[in-house]
């Protein structure tokens, strides 16, 4: 028999994993544009070096893990699981853009790959470092 979250806990719960996700768009967008800005990037139409795309991979490895960390910081309840769903959502929509732009010849097959490989390892980080700050509890 499984008890249903009262609407504001499922509410609380949305809210939470909505926060998560912002936060890693806005970051990782906000980095891209800076970085191209910067003339770090190349424009949008030209393609990437692998040096490029592992920088790229290293600050969005970053913030998935900071997106994590928030979705179980605002969780009304079970941060880790929270953070789970969260990097469940990120490594669906990883597999969506990966399918998505395999033969567009956009860039190498292995940034998206990684995207995807890092997805859950990510969201458990940003959960375990949660769960760390939180008092421990007794059986």
């Amino acid at each position: 028999m499984s008890e249903m979250q009262p609407p504001r806990r499922i509410g609380r719960s949305i809210g939470a994993l909505l926060a998560g996700f912002f936060l890693v768009v806005i970051l990782s967008l906000g980095t891209d544009v800076g970085l191209r800005a910067a003339g770090i990037f190349p424009p949008l139409v030209r393609p990437m070096s692998d040096a490029l795309l592992l920088l790229a991979t290293a600050y969005r490895t970053v913030y998935a893990v900071a997106g994590s960390y928030i979705t179980a910081q605002l969780a009304p309840n079970r941060p880790m699981q929270h953070a789970l769903v969260g990097g469940s959502v990120g490594l669906a929509l990883s597999i969506v853009g990966t399918v998505v732009t395999w033969n567009q010849g956009i860039g190498p097959h292995w940034y998206p790959l990684a995207l995807v490989a890092t997805a859950m390892p990510c969201a458990w980080v940003g959960g375990k470092l949660r769960l760390m700050q939180l008092p421990a509890t007794r059986p």
